[in-house]
């Protein structure tokens, strides 16, 4: 790999992805199944986002965290995807420095940024159901914009600390990075420096930033269960449950797949790699597919839209 002397991060011109280790003939199955994935995620977010746009009936704050979440489910995937997918072809494999430092900054930024709005939609869903009658005064479009603005800047910060910790130490003579993209975890296994700060600069991000957004889904949730209990008709206990069931999965497949990543021990490298497929790929696909066939507002929306342009047609 291409060196301009020394051993420093600055003297690092590019990385190589392993990817999925193998045969050949892997890489191509691969690609082609992000290929397909990644279509779906494309198609499903959009569609979502084009639905809650066009149709006014679906202005209301849940809806608006919602196409906030399929924005960021987009971007964070498109980070990922095509850059592995043309790895998987490629005989390189090389990602350029500054290719894989922008990928982890955003990558991070988005990931951050998506468990803050989950965490927004957790409390938007709490005051919905717990407190119905005072719902429209508190759950406000200036509070709701800022609440997302929030998870951004905070997102912001977090990636932005993480990935100048990553990227400030030095490398040995490997340059190569046993993933399909530029994982902060996998970088830092190439270094010469001593990762003791690292190591307490990520845990400390992790209990201010990233914990708190867990301990709001988990309490808000408590009261929405314990609401919900207590609700005399059998029709509300199910809508109820059937407006929180969608976001509740949303929750479980990230926060499950990426527990399983980075809470694991790194005994089976491999697998690591299959289960980051589920919550860069997989999840952006599922989550707009969970919100359209389990929201009858969304298939709704869908069929007025569809009857408008029928009409103008």
């Amino acid at each position: 790999m291409r060196e301009k002397g020394g051993d420093n991060h600055s003297d690092v011109t590019d990385f190589i992805l392993v990817g999925f280790r193998g045969h050949p003939e892997a890489h191509i199955f691969f690609f082609l199944l992000f290929l397909v994935i990644y279509s779906m995620a494309l198609l499903g977010n959009v569609s979502l986002m084009v639905i809650i746009v066009m149709d006014s009936q679906l202005n209301t704050p849940m809806y608006f965290f919602l196409g906030n979440l399929s924005f960021i489910d987009l971007f964070y995937s498109t980070v990922i995807a095509p850059k592995a997918m043309v790895i998987f072809l490629s005989e390189k494999k090389a990602i350029t420095f500054a290719g894989c430092v922008a990928q982890c900054f955003l990558f991070a930024l988005f990931i951050v940024t998506e468990g803050f709005v989950l965490a927004a939609m957790a409390y938007d869903r709490f005051m919905a159901i717990c407190s119905p009658l005072l719902y429209s005064v508190h759950m406000s479009r200036r509070l709701c914009t800022h609440l997302v603005i929030g998870s951004y800047f905070c997102g912001g910060v977090s990636s932005a600390l993480q990935i100048s910790m990553t990227f400030s130490v030095s490398f040995c003579a490997s340059r190569v990075i046993d993933h399909f993209y530029c994982d902060s975890y996998q970088i830092e296994k190439i270094s010469c420096s001593d990762l003791s700060v690292n190591k307490i600069v990520s845990l400390t991000l992790a209990a201010i930033i990233i914990l708190p957004t867990v301990v709001v889904i988990i309490v808000s949730y408590i009261y929405i269960v314990s609401t919900v209990l207590r609700m005399p008709s059998s029709e509300g206990r199910k809508k109820a449950f059937s407006t929180c069931g969608s976001h509740l999965g949303v929750v479980s497949v990230l926060y499950g797949t990426v527990s399983f990543v980075y809470l694991t021990p790194p005994s089976n490298p491999e697998l690591r790699k299959v289960a980051s497929v589920f919550y860069i790929l997989v999840t952006p696909m599922l989550n707009p597919l969970i919100y359209s066939l389990r929201n009858k507002d969304v298939k709704q929306a869908l069929r007025r839209i569809l009857w408008k342009k029928r009409t103008l047609s």
